[in-house]
This record gives structure tokens, sequence and C-alpha cells, in this order.
């Protein structure tokens, strides 16, 4: 055999070894209905997932859920292939997180917003109270009328626990304040249902609410519809939907769904996933509100330094923002 083809048998497994190690992690992404678009949410998590494209050489694959009964399925689906991580978006796919980990134990997974406990489950949850309150503050700090709104979309603990803290900052700022809340339903249809939305915000805002802010996935657009037909405010949730009706979004209550994403993946490139919670709040800034070009002008400097200073008392400990999972009503 020629020195030459003995070198190239030799070092070609070594080669090949090499090109798979600096390969990206292969991920799979489970969305809920409301879809990669809905530019909230899920969209959040796309953007995470397309910067660990770019940076970490990651490769994507993902799908959309018909409906909630559909995650199961979708989620053996991408367990029975070489995917490295499979993530899943949204409180409703726990249930089946919960059933496919333990099906594929040599697979791992992520569940954004609800918490599994299994060896290769790991869970990323959000502090959404501590940003709802900050928004609330902003909410009161810029009504003309005392009277601000709160749309969520599914009427589950997850979105009371955004009403509750919302309804806190906005009592914070102004006791006399009223809160107006309403839901757009009690399935997962409710998360991508703009025309309702957009009624339960006309209503409200016939009721004197001057700002009003969502936490109802794709629903969200009849709420934007509704604040820029009667020229008064919304405010964003989870992704910076300022961008959206710029001048008419106060600011967005953002929850980085994408750094909880980008960061799992990055484990997975490094190994160093663990199973396990990690929770994103303020202090770390996986919870914020969001200034830019989009709503500067909205924002004024004396709005800023309470909200600032506020956050800054969240993040000390010396506000202690009330939380539904551990102080329903």
């Amino acid at each position: 055999m020629p020195r030459a083809f003995r070198a190239v048998t030799f070092f070609l497994p070594l080669l090949l070894i090499a090109a798979a190690q600096a390969a990206g992690p292969k991920v799979a992404l489970v969305f809920d209905k409301g879809g990669k678009d809905d530019k909230s949410f899920n969209a959040s998590a796309y953007q995470g997932a397309m910067e660990a494209k770019d940076k970490l050489g990651a490769s994507i694959k993902y799908v959309e859920a018909s409906d909630d009964n559909a995650f199961e399925n979708l989620l053996k689906n991408f367990s029975k292939k070489d995917f490295d991580l499979i993530i899943s978006i949204g409180v409703s796919q726990a249930d089946a997180v919960k059933k496919v980990s333990a099906q594929f134990p040599n697979k791992k997974y992520l569940l954004v917003d609800a918490e599994v406990t299994a060896p290769n489950v790991q869970n990323a949850l959000f502090q959404e109270h501590e940003g709802s309150y900050l928004v609330g503050a902003v909410a009161a700090l810029a009504s003309k009328t005392g009277v601000v709104g709160f749309i969520g979309g599914m009427d589950i603990p997850l979105i009371r626990r955004f009403e509750m803290g919302y309804q806190a900052g906005v009592k914070k700022v102004n006791p006399k304040a009223k809160v107006i809340s309403n839901y757009v339903g009690v399935t997962g249809d409710a998360w991508h249902n703009p025309p309702r939305a957009k009624e339960l915000a006309l209503a409200q805002i016939s009721s004197k609410a001057d700002v009003i802010f969502h936490a109802s996935g794709a629903s969200g657009a009849g709420v934007f519809d509704a604040v820029e037909e009667k020229k008064i405010f919304a405010i964003g949730v989870d992704s910076n939907q300022n961008w959206v009706k710029p001048g008419r979004v106060l600011t967005s209550m953002l929850k980085r769904v994408d750094r909880a994403v980008f960061a799992s993946i990055e484990a997975i490139k490094n190994g160093s996933f663990k199973n396990g919670t990690t929770r994103f709040g303020l202090k770390d800034q996986g919870i914020d509100w969001a200034i830019d070009s989009n709503n500067q002008a909205l924002i004024t400097s004396d709005i800023k330094s309470k909200v600032d200073a506020i956050k800054a008392d969240i993040i000390s400990g010396k506000i202690q923002v009330p939380d539904y999972y551990t102080n329903k009503k």
C-alpha cells in the first residue's frame, strides 16, 4: 500500500471526527399554533435559534403545532431522529414533554415556560411578574384618564401572573387608578384570535382605558389595531413589539426567550447541558422593558427615571412584587 494512501486512510477518520465536532448541534423546535411569526413569544424563541445558527453553526428544524393535541406526536417524531436538542415552546407542552422525555431517555429537551422534573429535561422559567410590574408603572405614569387595560390570552395561572404584576405596578404609581382586565379565552385558540382581542380592547377603550398591556401571543395584533384606530397606547409583550405600530406602542415587556434558547443550544455544543430549572428575571436581564427609536419620544425623562428606580428596587429586594403562583387572589 503506498505511503500516501496509508496516511490518508489513517487521518481520514480523525478528520471526520474533527468535522463532526466542529459542526454545530442539530436542534428541533416545536412551536404552538401561534407559530414563529407571532411577533411575540414564539418569535423570540425563533430569534434565539437563528442566533445559534449564525454564531454556533447550529442546524435548525421547526414545526408549528396545529393544536395542543399535536405536541406529543411532533415531539416523538423529532425524538426518533438524530437531533441533539429538542425545544418545546410554551406551557401547553409540559405534559407532552413529560411523556416523551421518559420514552427517549437518551435525548435532551428544553421546555420553556413550564417545569418537568426529569434527568434529560432543562426548564427555562421567567419572572414575568417583575416585568409586568415595570410596564404597569409605565402605564400609570403615561395614562391621562387613570384607567388602563390588561388583555390576556388563555386564562391560565401564567397569564394571571402577568396581570397581578401589572396591576401592582399600576397601583404603585397611582393607587386610585382603575385596571380593566379581560381574557381572550380558555383554550389554546386564545393565543391566535386577533378579532376577539380587538373587540375586548375596543370595549376597554370605551370605558376610558388609554393604555392597554396585552399578554396574548398572536392575538395581540388585534390590540394593536384597536389602539391605532382609537389613538391610544398599547404595551407589547415577550419580544420588542415597539415597531409593530410605531408611536402607538408605549413600550414592550421583554421576556428574553431568545436568550434561554441560545444558552441551551450553546450548552449542548460545549457539553455543559444540565437538567433542572433556570429562572430569568430583571437581575440578569432575562426580563426587561424596551426603549428604542420607535418609542423614545413617548418615554419622557421623568417616566424613565421613575421606572428605572422601581426596577432597581425590585432587583435589590426593596420592592416585593406579588406573585400569582404564591399569592393567588
